[in-house]
C-alpha cells in the first residue's frame, strides 16, 4: 500500500482548522489537528508528519516557538506558516527559522493545496536526486544479465515472473556472481522502476552507524548527530531497497529489520515516532544462511520473511559457455570507457579464459578484461595480455615460465604503463603500495 502523506494543522481557530481539513482530506491526505502550541508539540513528539500548517498567533507557545521546536527536534518536517497578521518581518523571521512557505489569511483552497503539493513534490525530487547521484557510476551495460546458459535462462524467467510483483526476493551465490545485477534487473521489471533502487551495503558499517544509515536519526541522538538524517529505508519509500550481504547484519538490527518487514514502519535512532514506509525488499548473501541460523548468527524468522522467492546464482565455473559472451560484453564496455579500439580476443586467449576456474566469478573476469584493454598495445587481446596476479599463464612465444617471473613481468609492465607511478600501478593491480613494494623487492 502506498504511503499517505500526514499533515498536522495547528490553529486556535476551529473554523480555520475545519476548512483546511476538508480541503486536504479531499486531496487524499491524512490529517491531525492541534488547537494550541502545547498540543502541537505533544503530537509532534509522538508522530512523524510530512507537513505542518502552523498559525503564528496562538495561546501558550506561539507559532514561532513551535517553529523553533520543530527545527530542533523534527527538522525533516516541512512547515507552512498561516497567519492573519502577515508582515514582512514575520515572514522573514519564519523563513529564517526554517519555514518552507508562508500563506496570509484568508487564502483560497487552491493556494493551500498548491503549496502542500509543491512542498511534497520538491521533497520527493530532492530524495530521488540524492539516490540518482549515487547511481551515476552505474552505466546501463552493468545492469544486463549476460548469458545464454541454462542456469541464466532460468534466472531470466524467474526475474520476468517475480519482477512485476512486490514479493521479497533472496539472492544467494558466491561473491562476484552478479547478485546486484540481478537485483537491479528485478527492479527494472517492477512497477517501481520509475524510482531509483536504494542499495544498502550491510558489510560497510556496524553498530549505531549502520542503524543510523538504515533507519535515520534525529538531531542530538548520539555524538556527531548534528542534524536529523533520513535513513535508507525512508529514502526507499515507494521504491525498492536492496540489502547486499544481508548475512553480515548484527542480531540487534535483524530484529528491527524483521519489524520493518512485518509492520511496514520505521523509527529513527533517538526518536519514538513511527514512520510508515512502502518498500519492496531484495536481499543478497554469499553466506549459507541455514548454517548461520544453526550457529545462532541469523534469525530463522527473518530468513523466512526474506526467502519468499529464492534465486540461486551459479558460479561462473558452472556456466563456462557464457564466458565468451561475457568477455565480449566487457570488451565492448571498456573499449568505450577507456577509449580504446580492441576488436576481439585471440582464440588462444579465449581458450585460456574458458579453462580458468574463476574463483572470483564474473567480477574477476570483468577485472581481467578491463586490465587487458587498458594495458594492451594491440587491437587484439592475446594470451600475454591476460596475465594477472596469482595465475601463471603460458606465453605462446616464450614457453612455460615460473609464477614469480610472470608476476614480475606483469608488475613491470603495469609500472611502465603508469609512467613509474607506484600509487597508480598499485591501484591498477588491485593491491596497496606496501604489497607492490614487497613484490618488487622479492622478485
Amino acid at each position: 500500500m502506498k504511503k499517505v502523506d500526514h499533515i498536522l494543522i495547528v490553529d486556535d481557530d476551529e473554523a480555520m482548522r475545519d476548512a483546511c481539513r476538508h480541503v486536504l482530506v479531499r486531496e487524499g491526505f491524512r490529517i491531525d489537528e492541534a488547537a494550541d502550541g502545547n498540543e502541537a508539540i505533544e503530537l509532534l513528539e509522538r508522530k512523524a508528519f510530512d507537513v505542518v500548517l502552523l498559525d503564528l498567533k496562538m495561546p501558550g507557545p506561539n507559532g514561532m516557538d513551535v517553529l523553533g521546536w520543530i527545527g530542533q527536534h523534527a527538522s525533516g518536517t516541512a512547515v507552512v506558516v498561516i497567519t492573519g497578521h502577515a508582515t514582512v518581518d514575520s515572514a522573514v523571521e519564519a523563513m529564517k527559522k526554517g519555514a518552507t512557505d508562508y500563506l496570509a489569511k484568508p487564502f483560497t483552497p487552491k493556494a493551500l493545496t498548491h503549496s502542500v503539493h509543491r512542498i511534497l513534490h520538491d521533497r520527493c525530487l530532492a530524495r530521488d536526486n540524492l539516490l540518482l547521484r549515487e547511481e551515476l557510476d552505474t552505466v546501463l551495460g552493468e545492469r544486463l544479465l549476460v548469458g545464454r546458459s541454462e542456469p541464466i535462462r532460468e534466472i531470466h524467467e524467474l526475474v520476468r515472473r517475480v519482477g512485476p510483483t512486490d514479493s521479497t526476493v533472496l539472492l544467494t551465490g558466491e561473491s562476484g556472481t552478479g547478485k546486484e545485477v540481478v537485483a537491479r534487473t528485478i527492479h527494472t521489471h517492477s512497477l517501481r522502476k520509475d524510482r531509483p533502487i536504494v542499495v544498502v551495503d550491510c558489510g560497510a558499517l556496524v553498530g549505531t552507524l549502520f542503524e543510523s544509515e538504515l533507519f535515520g536519526h534525529v538531531k542530538g541522538s548520539f555524538t556527531g548527530a548534528t542534524s536529523t538524517k533520513h535513513g535508507r529505508l525512508e529514502l526507499a519509500d515507494g521504491a525498492t531497497i536492496f540489502f547486499d550481504e544481508i548475512g553480515n547484519v548484527e542480531p540487534q538490527i535483524q530484529a528491527k529489520l524483521l519489524r520493518v518487514i512485518q509492520e511496514r514502519e520505521i523509527t529513527r535512532v533517538g526518536d519514538s515516532r513511527s514512520i510508515p514506509v512502502d518498500v519492496r525488499i531484495i536481499a543478497a548473501t554469499s553466506r549459507n544462511l541455514t548454517d548461520e541460523i544453526r550457529a545462532g548468527r541469523f534469525r530463522e524468522d527473518l530468513y523466512y520473511r526474506l526467502c519468499v522467492v529464492p534465486i540461486v546464482l551459479p558460479p561462473l565455473r558452472q556456466r563456462k559457455e557464457d564466458i565468451p559472451l561475457l568477455a565480449e560484453h566487457f570488451l565492448n564496455k571498456y573499449n568505450q570507457k577507456c577509449k580504446k579500439s580492441c576488436t576481439r580476443l585471440s582464440d588462444e586467449a579465449l581458450e585460456i579464459l574458458v579453462r580458468h576456474s574463476w574463483p572470483g566469478n564474473v567480477r574477476e573476469l570483468e577485472n581481467t578484461i578491463e586490465r587487458a584493454v587498458v594495458l594492451t598495445r594491440d587491437s587484439v587481446i592475446h594470451v600475454k595480455d591476460l596475465m594477472w596476479l596469482g595465475v601463471a599463464v603460458q606465453d605462446e612465444l616464450s614457453g612455460p615460465t615460473r609464477l614469480r617471473d610472470v608476476e614480475r613481468e606483469y608488475i613491470c609492465r603495469v609500472l611502465e604503463e603508469c609512467g613509474g607511478n607506484r600509487t597508480a600501478a598499485a591501484k591498477a593491480l588491485g593491491i596497496d603500495r606496501k604489497t607492490l613494494w614487497r613484490k618488487l623487492r622479492n622478485t
